[in-house]
């Protein structure tokens, strides 16, 4: 029986692994182990980050929001229970956007919220 040898497909392991670990640092990116560890290392970092990311863009929108209401007066919380009892709908994402962008309109904003508030 002939002998078979596993060169081909190892190499085309080694090379789609090498492929991913392109522009790592050190020994991280061309000796096997080492780049195979780094490789599921930054792919448990990513799954977590993507996660990550959308708990680290609602603070900055909060964040921003709280900055551009306490500039007319008001602070984060009423600013949102004004906006609810007023009937207005608009995201975290687009009042931050409101804020940095055209103050004016979120001005506005701000006013139809103490509007709410007082009725």
């Amino acid at each position: 029986m002939a002998r078979v040898k596993d060169s081909s497909a190892s190499n085309r392991k080694k090379a789609k692994l090498f492929k991913l670990t392109k522009g790592y640092y050190g020994r991280r990116k061309n000796v096997f182990r080492r780049s195979r560890e780094a490789m599921l290392k930054s792919l448990s970092y990513s799954y977590r980050d993507r996660r990550t990311k959308k708990r680290d863009f609602r603070k900055l929108w909060i964040t921003r929001i709280n900055a551009g209401a306490r500039i007319y007066g008001m602070n984060y919380s009423t600013f949102i229970n004004g906006l609810r009892k007023s009937g207005i709908e608009i995201n975290r994402k687009m009042l931050a956007e409101l804020a940095v962008s055209d103050i004016e309109a979120f001005g506005q904003l701000v006013e139809k919220a103490k509007e709410a508030l007082v009725q």
